[in-house]
């Protein structure tokens, strides 16, 4: 599993693999969080680096008990296939 790190002051999760970074962005509303982007470059893609960040994001979001808007299409299809 990758280390991600959760940067709230910069809305996002983050995490560096190899030097290079990838991340997962969010916005958050009172009782919600909208997850917009997940960017993980061509370098490190296929190691699972975005999965582990949207589990990250996700983990967070139901900690803090707010409800997720997933408007980024890769979270979208993250949460589907979750049981």
């Amino acid at each position: 599993m990758t280390d991600v790190q959760h940067l709230p002051d910069r809305s996002r999760f983050e995490a560096v693999v190899d030097g290079t970074t990838a991340y997962l962005t969010y916005e958050r509303s009172p009782g919600s969080v909208t997850m917009t982007h997940t960017i993980v470059p061509a370098s490190i893609g296929g190691r699972g680096v975005a999965a582990d960040l949207t589990r990250s994001a996700v983990d967070w979001a139901r900690e803090q008990g707010l409800a997720i808007d997933p408007q980024c299409s890769y979270v979208r299809a993250w949460l589907a296939k979750q049981p």
